[in-house]
């Protein structure tokens, strides 16, 4: 019976992430390669969930046409939200290889999962148009532009001019590179959550549902769910 590692990548395009397999003696080579290299002209490739299981190659097989509606053709790219991928493959059998268990077990990445594909159905409520993050000390004035459920801060806008220890490693990472020291954002800059736009705009962890606002001030918060 054949074992093998079904994964799941994240990708540098929102909405757009990568479901393979790969031996198990492989999966630290393969994954290196792919977040180095890309695959099929996509870059910015993250490892984000990985399972050792029995007969991977039929359940590859399953995967693929459980996703086959939202399957790039000719690759192994699909346009899904990704907490569906965690969501099926966390349910599968087998030991779980990344991330480790030690910080995050199966069952607590099926929770995951599923709250942040309730998240990612909030989203999709937020109707198209400008928000705005403010802030009077020190002073910030930031719009986030929502179109096809990506939140977009323009280049040129200011947003803080440092951030702290609290915000994610990745949103330092995407300041870094891409604010100058004076806060002006540089290049358009996308983001799957408005909590990652928040966060980039602040410099510092913030919860984006209660901080970005209409035109008339009211929280986005507004149009979660369970607010309907």
């Amino acid at each position: 019976m054949s074992t093998g590692v079904l994964y799941v990548m994240s990708t540098v395009m929102p909405g757009l992430i990568k479901i393979g397999k790969t031996t198990t003696d492989r999966f630290d080579s393969r994954m290196y390669e792919l977040e180095r290299n890309g695959y099929n002209n996509v870059t910015g490739l993250h490892r984000e969930f990985a399972i050792e299981v029995e007969r991977y190659d039929e359940k590859e097989r399953m995967l693929d046409d459980i996703f086959a509606k939202a399957r790039v053709p000719g690759s192994e790219l699909f346009a899904l939200d990704i907490n569906l991928a965690f969501e099926l493959l966390a349910s599968f059998e087998g030991r779980q290889i990344y991330p480790k268990l030690n910080t995050e077990s199966k069952s607590e990445v099926f929770d995951d999962a599923a709250k942040n594909h309730q998240e990612n159905a909030d989203i999709q409520s937020i109707p198209e148009g400008t928000y705005y993050l403010n802030r009077k000390r020190p002073p910030l004035h930031v719009e986030m532009v929502v179109e096809d459920g990506t939140f977009t801060i323009r280049a040129g806008q200011r947003v803080a001019e440092h951030d702290n220890d609290n915000a994610s490693v990745r949103v330092r990472e995407l300041r870094r590179g891409n604010v100058d020291v004076d806060g002006a954002v540089r290049a358009d800059m996308h983001f799957s959550s408005p909590s990652q736009a928040g966060s980039f705009a602040t410099g510092h962890s913030c919860n984006g549902w209660a901080q970005w606002k209409t035109q008339d001030g009211q929280s986005i918060d507004v149009f979660r769910s369970d607010h309907a």
